[in-house]
């Protein structure tokens, strides 16, 4: 009996830049020959692996100090519960099934193949790398295995094997996809040769990186290897003219922009996101917002002159108290394109003029935030809100009825930005401190932030390790809310930064000019109208969440995630990782 592949109904195209749904519209049970013999019913069948990219998730980053939540409690994760352990073998077989059927195709076009195989192994390596990531090396299978048993009575390769085997998947990619999909091809939104060469340097920097190799974490040979090639994808890049969004606020916003490396494309309404919907204010929005900063990462934010605001040197130097209660003024302008906060003019929905306001007794009460006694009410946002939204990627002329199904902003998976912080932080530790410089200035000058009478925006590191230092903090702005502050930490072995840390949001109370409190009627009174600014309140610091667990437990341990002890009750050949109770080595050591 022939093998049955089902197609879902009505599947919305990714490889068509006028975002129309594939001309077959009633795919049924189809005879698996057929579909190999058929570029269309490739097309779709390529379509459905596109799936494992994702899209838009506004809670990417909750489990680093930028968004308010505790994920990781005490015994969060362990072999038998928790999150953080994908075994996506399913995919793995679906895709092994095409590599193996489109080589054996006698219908399908050279051009055909070689795009599809290209695709099939970037990704295949972009599944494994996923994998890799969560708990060093695991089963390579390259064959498709059965549908019932997959990875069945097989071992983990070592994580140096592993790493071999993605670098040749992708490197075989990178030999049979076009270089270059222009934005205005009909194929934009497919994988193409710049997208594997600047995957391939990401992966590559991993597997240099002091996460699989604790104890030589800067000086081994990986970093060599790592630095050609993002060395190779950053040049490729810019000879493809790549370039940086010329405003922040239109990296995502204006979609098909010179920054964008891939993304996944949504369309209204065959296919749509989930930001907006996740990052608006309650009234703005279909229910509270799942996703708001925290004050903890709103200090970090560089002020205008690029240095923090502590910092004794600086231009717009302030102390702690001062900083409160001028947060908002003079930041690294990042900041005021990522961030609402209480008086902030945000003019969402269409509404001309409008501030948004998050002060208990003032602010809507799907959005305040406080416990001021004199608003008479409790916030009911203790929990889960912190006095501050996100205002990055948000589509702010959909209106509030609009917000959950009408956000088809493409989902940028890579851009230029992140090809260039990888890039610098190769050439820091290889020895090329200037390459590792230029990519800072780039990124900041784009930003708005001053260059300073030494040009360097800011940028006071002058060795390596303070290079270093200077790397990380740089991607944990300009990358903010995209999901890479966690496993940036955590591959540089730094999970101390977030292990028995604390969350904090910001109170904001109308005073009058002389500091006393104003009156709640007068306060929410002149806010119908907007007239109350930033400076009218008094901020506070409150830790959230208020109740229930409060300190985030980050141990060592979540440097590699525990294999799922239902996987290894299934393959007795998989072996445990050693700090979960296993003999297996995660590291390349």
């Amino acid at each position: 009996m022939k093998k049955i592949f089902i197609i879902a109904l009505g599947l919305a195209t990714i490889f068509n830049s006028c975002k129309n749904t594939l001309d077959i519209e009633d795919l049924r049970s189809l005879d698996e020959e057929k579909v190999w013999q058929d570029p269309n019913l490739v097309n779709a069948y390529m379509a459905n692996l596109y799936t494992i990219f994702g899209n838009w998730n506004s809670g990417l980053d909750q489990n680093s100090e930028q968004l308010v939540g505790i994920p990781f409690q005490l015994n969060t994760i362990s072999p038998t519960g928790g999150g953080y352990k994908p075994w996506d073998y399913v995919s793995i077989r679906k895709i092994n099934t095409a590599i193996q059927k489109v080589q054996e195709s006698t219908g399908l076009a050279e051009d055909v193949k070689n795009r599809t195989l290209g695709e099939s192994y970037f990704l295949r390596a972009f599944v494994y790398f996923n994998m890799v990531k969560h708990y060093g090396g695991i089963p390579y299978i390259t064959v498709p295995q059965n549908a019932e048993t997959d990875d069945l009575n097989t071992p983990r390769n070592s994580t140096k094997e592993t790493f071999e085997l993605l670098v040749k998947d992708l490197d075989e990619a990178i030999k049979l996809l076009p270089e270059t999909i222009e934005k205005s091809s009909s194929n934009y939104g497919r994988i193409d040769g710049n997208f594997a060469a600047a995957f391939k340097a990401k992966v590559l920097l991993y597997k240099a990186s002091p996460q699989f190799n604790p104890s030589n974490p800067y000086n081994n040979s990986y970093w060599q290897e790592a630095h050609a090639a993002n060395k190779l994808a950053y040049d490729q890049l810019k000879k493809n003219n790549y370039a940086l969004t010329a405003d922040y606020s239109n990296i995502t916003l204006i979609e098909k922009g010179p920054e964008v490396v891939f993304a996944v494309i949504n369309s209204y309404p065959n296919k749509v996101g989930n930001w907006d919907n996740g990052v608006r204010p309650g009234f703005e929005s279909r229910g509270p917002a799942s996703s708001v900063p925290t004050w903890d990462f709103v200090k970090e934010f560089p002020m205008k002159d690029g240095k923090v605001y502590s910092d004794a040197t600086g231009k717009y130097h302030k102390s702690d108290e001062e900083f409160l209660q001028s947060y908002w003024l003079n930041r690294d302008p990042r900041f005021d394109k990522s961030i609402v906060w209480n008086g902030k003019i945000y003019e969402v929905s269409g509404k001309a003029g409008k501030r948004q306001y998050t002060s208990l007794g003032i602010a809507d009460a799907l959005d305040n935030f406080g416990v001021n006694p004199a608003a008479g009410i409790n916030s009911t946002n203790q929990d889960r809100y912190s006095g501050f939204f996100i205002l990055k990627n948000s589509k702010l002329s959909l209106k509030q009825t609009e917000v959950e199904t009408q956000y088809d902003v493409d989902f940028v998976l890579m851009r230029l930005a992140e090809v260039m912080l990888n890039y610098a932080e190769t050439a820091n530790e290889t020895g090329d401190f200037a390459t590792a410089l230029d990519m800072l200035v780039q990124l900041r000058k784009r930003a708005g932030i001053e260059a300073g009478t030494d040009g360097r925006y800011g940028i006071t590191a002058t060795s390596r390790d303070q290079m270093r230092e200077a790397i990380l903090a740089e991607r944990n702005i300009e990358l903010c809310f995209e999901g890479h502050r966690f496993w940036d930490l955590r591959r540089s072995l730094k999970l101390n930064v977030l292990d028995k840390s604390t969350k904090h949001g910001v109170e904001a109370i109308a005073i009058n000019a002389n500091g006393t409190e104003m009156d709640i009627k007068q306060a929410a009174e002149l806010a119908k109208t907007y007239q109350l600014k930033e400076a009218n309140f008094k901020y506070t610091v409150l830790q959230v969440p208020k109740n229930g667990v409060k300190v985030m437990e980050v141990p060592n341990t979540y440097y590699f995630f525990p294999i799922g002890q239902s996987i290894i009750d299934r393959n007795p050949k998989i072996l445990q990782n050693k700090d979960w109770g296993g003999e297996f080595n995660p590291t390349m050591e």
